[in-house]
């Protein structure tokens, strides 16, 4: 029987891939705490738990009629982020994948008629950089998988995926990890004005508005309120949560949904990236399970 033995809400801000003079450079001469943040997870959780596979809610990743997740025996080559050249070019990467996962994900919607999956192993398969960003500072030894946002579900359709997701990792046996890769609120600054608001300054969040939401999002999941969460997130929405909060949402129907009680840790302040609310909020397993 496989289980979901850990979760985080983590941040792929380009800044964490940049060289470290040029991220001090951005953020006032000091360094952005999602670098060693991402660094803390794999030592304090990743190296300790050991999962068979991660699985990554990709917020740059849409499809429209169906979630889409990979489906690759692995996954090799070179990455150039077509929103930012400048800073993500030839990035290297080589990822198993975990074929048995996705096809065993897309088997059970296919059994439904309220939900569509389809498992991908194209090679031309595109790949984005929530996924990417995070692999020189997680990647083991392990299988990794990607799921998309399909942007016409809905939160119960973000849900629902999720909770397959979970019942085809325990079915399969696996130890999994799930990455909800993506921001908070998510408005950028306008471009006339954007280079004056790169730093991980709080200041720099779109909105006083915005910095709120966010703060009392974190301090429910921090609390692990994700019930809260959830009967929040219309009114969170205002702001623009980066895709959709589907990113969050799966996860969290992976683990228990409303039910879940699970404190969040958090493993990097709360930053600002070009005006958007960024942190990393990881999950640990409570002993008597996600509901307990």
């Amino acid at each position: 029987m496989g289980e979901i033995v850990g979760a985080g809400l983590v941040s792929h801000v380009p800044p964490i891939v940049m060289p470290p003079e040029e991220r001090r450079q951005l953020n006032d001469g000091e360094d952005f705490s999602l670098c060693a943040g991402l660094e803390r997870l794999r030592t304090e959780r990743l190296d300790e738990l050991r999962p068979d596979v991660i699985v990554v809610f990709d917020t740059h990743w849409f499809s429209t009629f169906e979630h889409v997740c990979t489906a690759h025996e692995r996954r090799s080559g070179l990455f150039t982020s077509d929103e930012l050249p400048r800073g993500m070019r030839q990035m290297p990467y080589d990822i198993p994948g975990d074929p048995e996962l996705a096809f065993g994900l897309a088997a059970l919607a296919e059994a439904r008629e309220d939900t569509w999956v389809l498992a991908c192993d194209d090679p031309y398969l595109p790949i984005h950089y929530p996924t990417v960003n995070l692999l020189g500072y997680l990647q083991g030894d392990e299988a990794w998988v990607s799921v998309s946002i399909c942007q016409t579900a809905t939160t119960d359709d973000f849900l629902l995926l999720g909770e397959l997701l979970a019942a085809a990792v325990a079915g399969l046996g696996r130890r999994a990890v799930l990455l909800a890769s993506g921001g908070l609120s998510h408005r950028f600054w306008p471009l006339q004005e954007l280079r004056a608001h790169e730093s991980a300054d709080l200041r720099n969040i779109s909105s006083p508005e915005a910095r709120a939401a966010d703060e009392r999002l974190i301090e429910q999941m921090r609390a692990g309120d994700h019930a809260g969460v959830l009967a929040g997130l219309d009114d969170f929405r205002r702001h623009a949560p980066e895709g959709f909060f589907g990113h969050y949402l799966m996860m969290a129907g992976a683990l228990g949904g409303a039910a879940c009680r699970a404190p969040g840790e958090m493993f990097s302040a709360y930053e600002s990236a070009a005006g958007t609310g960024q942190a990393h909020i990881w999950f640990d397993r409570p002993p008597g399970g996600w509901k307990a």
